[in-house]
C-alpha cells in the first residue's frame, strides 16, 4: 500500500517544532522549547535564531527516526514562513525553518509549502477538534489565535481547500500571552507562565471580572496593574492567577460574543497556546457552536502545517 507522508517545520519565537502527517493523521508531533533567563519575560529575534539553530539537528533527528520507523517517504513538506498572511508579517526566527525545510526538499526531492504560522494554529485547531471539514465548505468560520505574540479575531474564507485569513478585531495593547506572563513573571514563575497559573488557580472559583470590550476589540493592559494591585495587597498568588485567566476568559468571550451578533451562528475555533488552558473553557462554551483543540494542537507546533501541506499535495487545497 502506498502511503502519502508530509513532513511540517515550525520555528516560532519560542517553540521549536517538527510533525509528521502520513494519510491525514499525525503521527508524531514534536517540540522543542526555546530556552528562556529566569526573570525574562521572552525572547530576543536573535536569541531565538540561535536556539532554533541548535535545536533542529536533533528536533529533526528525532522525527528522521519517526519517518523511517513508519517505512515512508516524504511527499510533501510544510513551512511556517511568517506570523500572519499579511505582506508585511515577517520575523526572522522563520528564517531557520525555511532553511531546514528548504535543505530536506533538496535530500529528498519533495516540494516545500510555506504558510503563515496563523494558518498552522488554525489547521491544527481544525484537525484536533475533528473540523478540517471546514476548510472545505462554502461557509465561513471564526477563528480566535490567542497567543503570547497574537490577539487575534479573524474571519476565515474557505477557497477551495485553502482559505484567506481576515482579521476583524484584537486587543488594542497587550496580547493576552504577554497579560498572563507578565503577571507570572510579577509573581515569581518562570517564563513562559501560562501551566503555572492555570495550577495555581485551580482551586479558585470562577468569577466574574469587569474586562474592557468595545465589540471585537479589546484591552488588557489595565488587567496587568489590577493584578499587581491584587498580589501587592493580599500576596495570593491563587486569587491573582485566577483574576487573570479569568479577565482572558470573559474578554474573549465578549469578543466572540459580537462576533456572532455580527454573523449569527457562525462557527468558532480556538487555536493559540493561551487557550490551551481548560479554566477557560467553560466561558467560552456557554456561547455555543464553538471548537478547542486539545493542549499540543493549541500551543506552537507543527502538525498545522504538516496537514496544509499534505492537502496541498494531495489536491485537498
Amino acid at each position: 500500500m502506498t502511503h502519502t507522508a508530509a513532513l511540517g517545520i515550525d520555528t516560532s519565537n519560542y517553540t521549536t517544532s517538527a510533525s509528521l502527517v502520513i494519510d491525514g493523521t499525525v503521527v508524531s508531533n514534536r517540540k522543542a522549547p526555546l530556552p528562556v533567563a529566569d526573570g525574562a519575560r521572552g525572547l530576543r529575534q536573535s536569541d531565538a535564531v540561535f536556539a532554533h539553530t541548535k535545536n533542529l539537528p536533533e528536533l529533526m533527528d528525532a522525527i528522521g527516526g519517526d519517518i523511517a520507523n513508519a517505512g515512508v517517504k516524504i511527499d510533501a513538506i510544510g513551512v511556517s514562513r511568517a506570523p500572519r498572511d499579511a505582506a508585511d508579517s515577517y520575523m526572522p526566527c522563520f528564517l531557520v525553518g525555511i532553511a531546514a525545510a528548504r535543505a530536506a526538499s533538496a535530500v529528498t526531492g519533495a516540494p516545500v509549502y510555506g504558510f503563515s504560522h496563523q494558518a498552522g494554529h488554525i489547521a491544527a485547531a481544525l484537525y484536533s477538534a475533528g473540523r478540517l471539514d471546514l476548510l472545505d465548505g462554502d461557509e465561513k468560520f471564526a477563528a480566535f489565535h490567542v497567543s503570547g505574540g497574537t490577539t487575534d479575531a479573524t474571519v476565515v474564507t474557505p477557497r477551495g481547500g485553502e482559505f484567506d485569513i481576515d482579521r476583524v478585531g484584537g486587543s488594542d495593547d497587550l496580547h493576552a500571552g504577554q497579560l498572563i506572563d507578565r503577571v507570572g513573571v510579577m509573581m515569581g514563575m518562570r517564563f513562559p507562565c501560562g501551566p503555572a497559573l492555570e495550577k495555581a488557580a485551580l482551586c479558585v472559583p470562577v468569577t466574574e471580572v469587569k474586562t474592557s470590550v468595545r465589540g471585537v476589540q479589546c484591552s488588557m493592559s489595565g488587567a496587568e496593574n489590577k493584578a499587581a494591585e491584587i498580589f501587592g495587597k493580599t500576596g495570593d498568588i491563587a486569587a491573582t492567577a485566577a483574576y487573570t485567566l479569568d479577565f482572558v476568559a470573559t474578554s474573549i468571550y465578549g469578543m466572540a460574543r459580537a462576533l456572532r451578533a455580527e454573523r449569527p451562528g457562525i462557527p468558532i475555533i480556538f487555536s493559540g497556546g493561551v487557550m490551551s488552558c481548560r479554566r477557560m473553557r467553560p466561558t467560552l462554551c456557554g456561547l455555543g457552536g464553538v471548537y478547542f483543540a486539545e493542549p499540543e494542537y493549541s500551543a506552537d507546533n507543527a502538525a498545522g502545517a504538516a496537514c496544509l501541506a499534505y492537502r496541498k499535495h494531495t489536491g485537498r487545497a
